[in-house]
């Protein structure tokens, strides 16, 4: 079920038999010469949807736009500062709760946000522990899930790729997007074919050492059939996580 997709009564509805939903979160940044600036943002994004589509759940705007100050030496990516993705996450929750939602599932596609959305949740656990009064207790439930490290899309990745996966610009997500998108699959040459890995500080030192943006991946063979039996995976991984924290 879509939320941009139903009435508010529709909503009240869902409500009335579940108060738990599931926000694919991401970003757009940089993916190589062969990987879809929107890579973070689609690849949650489609993976809710199937999990949603399947299970009956309710799945909301995928907030496409994260912390990804370090991408911004490649032309089309953008960031939020740390505190402006923690502030979207403050008021998104805020305003779930008021409806009555209070298991709210984060679904992440990029790991510069995990930082930022953690500590927004704390932030927002700390409104009641510091301001609540005497017992007070927060009446939603956070979780953060990152859909690249489920357990069968770890083994899966690992099967199809091996090391060759990397760290950014993966040839698990890309050929996740070229599941999503197949006219949108592009062709590169990649030299070298495995990028180099490491740590980057900011965004020059980013480009400086990763110069056309990946970082330790090799997605020469990446298709959209290798992108099929990743997305079966991820949406069983994310079902499978998502019953088991309902029920916290």
């Amino acid at each position: 079920m879509k939320l941009k997709l139903c009435t508010w009564q529709e909503v009240d509805t869902y409500l009335q038999e579940s108060d738990g939903i599931i926000i694919p979160i991401g970003s757009h940044e940089q993916h190589g010469p062969t990987g879809l600036i929107g890579t973070d943002a689609i690849c949650p994004e489609v993976v809710a949807h199937g999990a949603g589509s399947r299970e009956g759940i309710m799945v909301g705007p995928t907030l496409g736009i994260g912390m990804a100050q370090h991408h911004l030496g490649f032309a089309g990516s953008i960031t939020l500062r740390p505190r402006t993705l923690a502030a979207v996450i403050h008021d998104v929750v805020q305003s779930l709760d008021r409806h009555g939602f209070r298991h709210i599932y984060f679904l992440n596609g990029h790991g510069g946000n995990i930082t930022t959305v953690n500590s927004a949740f704390q932030e927002l656990y700390a409104d009641f522990s510091l301001h609540g009064g005497y017992g007070a207790e927060a009446g939603f439930h956070l979780k953060l899930g990152n859909w690249f490290t489920g357990k069968r899309v770890t083994r899966l990745s690992d099967e199809l790729y091996g090391d060759r996966n990397g760290s950014h610009g993966t040839a698990a997500e890309i050929s996740l997007t070229y599941y999503a998108y197949p006219e949108a699959v592009k062709n590169a040459e990649l030299e070298p074919r495995k990028a180099p890995d490491g740590s980057f500080r900011d965004a020059a030192d980013f480009r400086r050492r990763f110069p056309d943006g990946r970082m330790g991946s090799d997605p020469s063979d990446c298709c959209p059939e290798h992108g099929e039996r990743l997305f079966e995976a991820a949406v069983a991984d994310l079902i499978e996580d998502y019953q088991q924290f309902l029920k916290s």
